[in-house]
């Protein structure tokens, strides 16, 4: 308590010269960390809304800015340092920027809803809003609101009609929910593509299968393979395996392009899920064990 009223009265002392004549104390000054700038004090955002937040940032935004927001294979900026992402009260800064309104800078527009863009601000925010409680105890009393309040019977229905062309119940699902035994954890896996070793599929690390690559075929024949560095429409980059990058430019179709994206099938069905459709399939899921 002594410290606490010493550091006030240094702020005090310290602010007081400028602060003569005027008849107002000085106004303590805004944490800067944790997500807050003078002015605004962040609000507990929706579950549901967080969760689909943290699932479609996980298929369009990770290989940029990485899975905790510090920068991703491909680049992108550190979000947690961004003064945009701190100053964004209700997505208002954010989403235009996920629209496409920094393309001139290298940023490309990013497709999805507004509903989705919405939510990844959403879950940018709540992320940035951890970081000044980091290293406290964890709340005492407060349980996490259960995910599993879909309808498992819906779910299953749902999973028929869009994923068992590439997945089966009874094949490299059997067992999901015994080998990720967290709801949360399962949901997020699912919606975001999950891990093909973790499905039963071939082993593979998480970062490789979620790797996209391009094919470059030149006019005379020749091919080149690798990890997509970049791409617009006047070139092309490609990252090969001893370490080296080619650059191509591009004439409308040529040179031949082909980009491969594990993610394509989820990044397609992503738009079209509502949180009825995860929470059913989720609850469906869970029963696969």
């Amino acid at each position: 308590m002594q410290v606490r009223k010493l550091y006030w009265a240094t702020a005090f002392l310290t602010l007081l010269p400028s602060l003569q004549g005027q008849g107002t104390p000085p106004t303590p000054p805004a944490r800067r960390m944790g997500g807050f700038i003078p002015g605004q004090q962040r609000v507990a955002g929706d579950p549901a809304q967080l969760e689909r937040g943290k699932s479609v940032y996980g298929i369009g935004c990770r290989s940029c800015h990485g899975a905790d927001l510090r920068g991703g294979d491909m680049g992108g900026p550190n979000l947690l340092r961004s003064q945009l992402c701190l100053s964004d009260k209700d997505g208002e800064l954010i989403i235009p920027v996920i629209e496409g309104s920094r393309q001139s800078t290298g940023m490309p527009a990013i497709k999805m809803s507004s509903e989705d863009a919405k939510a990844v601000a959403a879950y940018v925010r709540s992320v940035l809003g951890t970081i000044g409680g980091q290293g406290m105890p964890p709340s005492v009393g407060k349980a996490a609101p259960s995910i599993l309040v879909g309808n498992a019977s819906e779910g299953q229905a749902y999973f028929a009609a869009k994923c068992s062309g590439c997945h089966s119940g009874t094949g490299d699902m059997q067992g999901i929910a015994s080998r990720i035994a967290d709801p949360k954890a399962l949901q997020n896996a699912w919606v975001a593509g999950g891990a093909r070793q973790r499905f039963g599929g071939p082993a593979q690390s998480n970062s490789r299968r979620r790797t996209v690559t391009v094919a470059v075929t030149l006019p005379s024949g020749a091919k080149e393979d690798g990890r997509l560095v970049r791409i617009d429409d006047f070139t092309v980059t490609l990252a090969r395996e001893d370490g080296t990058t080619a650059t191509f430019r591009r004439d409308g179709d040529i040179p031949k392009v082909e980009v491969r994206d594990p993610l394509k099938a989820h990044r397609d069905l992503l738009p079209g899920y509502t949180d009825k459709n995860i929470h059913d399939v989720t609850a469906y899921l869970v029963t696969l064990k």
